[in-house]
């Protein structure tokens, strides 16, 4: 784990969230995830699995595999990739193939996260490649827009 760029990744988390919110007015679970290169926005993403019919169309994975055709190559190595809730296993091999030099992710999943909680997969052995991560970037607003996206299903 590193620390936070403090105003850098709020301000990149507050976009992240933008991003959620846009899943959650389409019915999605609200995540959304930014891949930042050179301090600019290369990609984007929401989740959308029920608006494309696709288990894997997880926000992180939309918004890695847009960068991926706009450098060009499928390793991004010199990107950060922020997203709203900690990634799932799926995710977190998809970051790892893809050598994500930095992850910024906002709530922290425990049944399900693969960062640091259910897996630890950032810092697994049987992983060639280390992410250097940081969570917990705006949590609570992260963690709100989960509870009551849920609350309003229930």
């Amino acid at each position: 784990m590193v620390k936070p760029q403090n105003n850098i990744d709020e301000q990149w988390m507050r976009y992240a969230i933008r991003l959620a919110q846009r899943a959650e007015a389409q019915g999605e679970v609200p995540v959304g995830a930014v891949v930042v290169h050179r301090d600019q926005c290369l990609a984007e993403g929401w989740n959308q699995p029920i608006a494309l019919h696709d288990p894997s169309a997880h926000a992180e994975m939309l918004a890695v595999r847009s960068a991926a055709k706009i450098l060009n190559n499928y390793r991004l190595g010199a990107v950060t990739l922020y997203v709203t809730l900690e990634p799932c296993v799926m995710c977190m091999g998809m970051l790892s193939h893809a050598r994500i030099e930095r992850l910024v992710f906002g709530a922290y999943d425990l049944k399900r996260g693969a960062v640091c909680n259910s897996l630890r997969l950032a810092d697994a052995d049987f992983l060639n490649h280390r992410i250097d991560w940081c969570g917990g970037v705006l949590a609570e607003e992260c963690s709100a827009l989960l509870i009551d996206f849920f609350k309003k299903r229930r």
